[in-house]
């Protein structure tokens, strides 16, 4: 795990998939909040740590475009798959076979 995070490439692998699991937390917080449950607490939990991988990832997406010398079409992809839930996981693996 630690030799992955050496890498552009491995640090944005682990910010991506993290991303994606936070987009989960999110959403089982948002189905209790607005259900019969009426309980905000995992949106309170999950908000703020999504938000902060939603902007790690995004760093990543940069720190990663320039180390493999992609274009702006694929920065705006990977700008792009971060906003449906789990498209992160998408485009990890698309970069991942370049």
């Amino acid at each position: 795990m630690l030799r992955s995070l050496a890498t552009p490439l491995g640090r944005f692998r682990v910010v991506a998939i993290a991303e994606a699991a936070s987009w989960a937390g999110l959403l089982v917080g948002m189905w209790f909040k607005y259900s019969d449950h009426a309980n905000p607490i995992g949106v309170r939990i999950m908000g703020p740590i999504h938000g902060a991988l939603f902007v790690a990832y995004l760093f990543g997406v940069l720190e990663v475009v320039r180390h493999l010398r992609l274009g702006p079409l694929a920065l705006a992809l990977g700008v792009a798959s971060a906003f449906p839930p789990f498209t992160t996981l998408l485009f990890e693996r698309w970069l991942a076979r370049k």
